[in-house]
């Protein structure tokens, strides 16, 4: 059979991390392990059954059996609106500030391309979301790296970034609640981030996938929430966390009307909108009641603090995350990231994520999903606490 060569744009993406982990996983299973996987993002709970009987209902509907309009149905941004201002006080004019996504993901691989030209400067979280680096593969544009270190709470020290960055930077992307760190951002912060956009011409780019999860009682705030950055950014929100719609494919991009207007062209290229079944039920996931929402906060509150506590109690010195569904652990002394990883897989049949999957700065980190049940993750401790570095 012919061998057609990929073009060099394919050639040049960066290897996609999640996929590697994915298949390590199932060559142990394979092998008849009984692997506990913490390194992947994937939420285990079921979508709520309001939202899956409104797609039932609304795939039986003949007119969603039709192309939906390019840029969606004006209910599902109205319902975005809506949302927005009922959870934050942000008010958004459905018609100009929303734009309706194949996911986060998709937005967010999207921006670069609509925003950047070959050569031109984003600055990007490190650790991060690694597909951050795949829009900006995709754009050919340059990336500089913003460290997020454990004694700044995991945010970016702008004084760190050199004049010429800063000049030369176009789009910042930013994502608190924080994947992998599990931080938080506060309101000072969001300030000191739109006057450096204003002052530097910067577009914020804030992914908010996590942001309905936060413990301690504190609710993560949306970036829009601070003054002026509508001016300045946009926030991306997927429905995949809040709602356990992981496998839906839906979310929103909301904010700079000249932002989503270029997402929405670029998008009128590639796709002819979503599904309308599923509009119908992302709009009633957004307007019904958030009661879901709240219990499954709860739920992962009350595993982060049994994976936390059992891990403290075998003389892991970790820290609890403020928000997100993962923990950053901060891996022994005498260990890379990826040696430790190894080791969890090999001698307890536990995966996570190596930080140094996420950037440079997560190398001495491991990433943990609390994405199995609290007997599971008290399994998971147990196991750790065999491993010979933890025996007292």
């Amino acid at each position: 059979m012919k061998q057609f060569p990929p073009s060099e744009l394919l050639n040049s993406l960066p290897k996609q991390f999640f996929a590697g982990l994915v298949k390590k996983v199932g060559e142990y299973i394979a092998e008849g392990h009984d692997v506990i996987n913490l390194g992947q993002g994937n939420p285990d709970q079921p979508t709520p059954e309001h939202i899956v009987s409104k797609l039932q209902e609304a795939a039986a509907n003949p007119i969603n059996h039709k192309y939906s309009p390019f840029q969606g149905h004006r209910y599902l941004k109205q319902a975005a609106a809506d949302f927005y201002l009922r959870e934050y006080g942000v008010t958004i004019n459905p018609d100009k500030e929303v734009a309706i996504l194949f996911g986060g993901k998709a937005g967010l691989v999207e921006i670069p391309q609509c925003l950047l030209n070959p050569g031109d400067t984003i600055l990007v979280p490190d650790p991060g979301y690694p597909d951050y680096w795949s829009g900006v593969a995709l754009a050919k544009a340059e990336m500089v790296t913003m460290p997020l270190r454990e004694e700044n709470a995991f945010l970016p020290d702008y004084n760190e970034l050199s004049s010429e960055s800063l000049v030369k930077a176009k789009v910042m992307f930013l994502n608190y609640p924080n994947n992998p760190t599990g931080a938080v951002a506060t309101e000072e912060f969001f300030k000191e981030t739109v006057k450096l956009a204003n002052d530097q011409n910067i577009c914020v780019v804030h992914d908010f996938a996590y942001g309905a999860i936060g413990f301690d009682g504190q609710r993560p705030i949306s970036f829009l929430e601070t003054e002026g950055a509508k001016e300045v950014g946009i926030e991306i929100y997927t429905l995949s966390k809040t709602y356990n719609m992981a496998g839906w494919r839906v979310g929103f991009a909301v904010g700079n009307e000249s932002v989503i207007s270029a997402i929405e062209l670029l998008q009128d290229h590639l796709y002819v909108s979503l599904f309308g079944a599923v509009q119908e039920a992302a709009a009633t996931a957004l307007t019904a009641s958030q009661e879901c929402v709240r219990e499954l906060n709860e739920l992962y509150e009350r595993r982060r603090n049994v994976l936390i506590n059992g891990l403290r109690s075998i003389g892991w010195d970790v820290t609890a995350p403020k928000g997100s569904f993962f923990a950053w652990l901060k891996v022994p002394e005498g260990y890379t990231s990826g040696q430790f990883a190894e080791i969890l897989l090999d001698q307890a049949h536990i995966m996570v994520a190596p930080g140094i999957g996420f950037g440079e700065y997560g190398e001495g980190f491991v990433r943990v999903g609390l994405l199995s049940s609290e007997e599971r993750l008290a399994e998971a401790v147990r196991r750790i606490s065999c491993l010979e570095m933890f025996k007292k």
